[in-house]
């Protein structure tokens, strides 16, 4: 029988790097798209560089994405690629709207001129809901988001229902909320606070400065994440689902916990600084999980407090060794 083959766009991202894992210990054959630049940044999936074929393409290119769709001939793609960071969005509007937005447009062209037998996975997001309609957001829950970021991704969501519907390609959407890891960059809050909370613990550091603490997320592990981007694939029929663990936690519990672990006391350490203030927050975000509960088999596996405690582990490990 023939290996299942996976494009993943966004390979060498957070989510990407784990999906990789997760899918080469399946046993398929993963093909990952990244972009070209004069430096090639794999650092995420080093590891299993060799066991990958990594493939050239560009979000902003159709011409790319059609070679990189019939290079591959890939049963699934999955399209993690996007300009992701929130308060980027605000600087750059304009990227944003053509990368995170315009790009699953040109995905979904690429597979429905090359490979429309692909079963196609969109990486929606939790910023879609915004100021939120109600609590907690199901997959019938109203968009209204509140950043560029936000908005491109509600037009990358209802695309990829208007190609499934009009095309009748296998086209779904995860609804992901917060998910971190110690693969997360540095310009995401968890990471900052965790890497902070080590640089201050091993003496290289001495403040944190944040904007709003009081912020509610819903935060799991993307690790778990990505094991439920796969189960959408793997049903009879295309469906959205909203993946979140059912909890919402402060900004401030995060950073309690994080300087804890590190054996700090925050208040001593922590500032609060105007310039991180979005123009326009998004204050409570809490995702209910029981479609994909029930429709896919799937759970988180790893607590919030797990989580935080592993990510400032990573950190000073990472830390300690350099």
């Amino acid at each position: 029988m023939a290996k299942k083959k996976a494009l993943i766009t966004g390979i060498t991202g957070q989510d990407g790097s784990y999906l990789a894992e997760l899918l080469l210990e399946k046993g398929y054959e993963v093909h990952g798209m990244v972009r070209r630049t004069s430096v090639e940044r794999l650092d995420r999936v080093e590891h299993i560089r060799d066991r990958l074929n990594i493939v050239q393409g560009d979000l902003t290119d159709q011409s790319s994405l059609d070679d990189a769709v019939r290079t591959a001939q890939p049963g699934e793609v999955y399209n993690l690629a996007a300009q992701s960071f929130v308060p980027t969005s605000w600087n750059q509007p304009i990227l944003t709207a053509g990368v995170t937005g315009l790009g699953v447009t040109r995905m979904l062209e690429a597979v429905r001129r090359v490979k429309p037998d692909a079963r196609f996975y969109q990486a929606s997001s939790s910023e879609m809901f915004g100021r939120v309609k109600e609590v907690p957001q199901t997959e019938e829950t109203p968009f209204y988001p509140r950043s560029p970021y936000g908005t491109a991704k509600a037009y990358g969501h209802y695309i990829t229902v208007n190609y499934r519907e009009s095309y009748k390609l296998y086209a779904c959407s995860g609804i992901l909320f917060n998910h971190e890891s110690p693969r997360r960059g540095l310009e995401f809050v968890t990471r900052k606070i965790t890497h902070a909370a080590a640089r201050i613990k091993l003496g290289l550091a001495k403040e944190l400065r944040l904007g709003n603490m009081d912020a509610k997320r819903d935060w799991g592990f993307a690790k778990d994440y990505v094991d439920a981007m796969w189960r959408m694939l793997q049903q009879a029929s295309p469906d959205d689902f909203v993946v979140a663990t059912g909890e919402t936690h402060t900004v401030r519990e995060f950073v309690e916990l994080a300087f804890d672990a590190a054996g700090l006391d925050w208040q001593k350490h922590v500032v609060i600084d105007p310039r991180f203030i979005r123009p326009a927050e998004v204050d409570l975000l809490i995702g209910s999980p029981k479609k994909a509960e029930t429709r896919l088999g799937w759970r988180p596996e790893t607590s919030f407090h797990e989580l935080v405690k592993m990510m400032v582990a990573a950190d000073m490990k990472a830390l300690k060794g350099a």
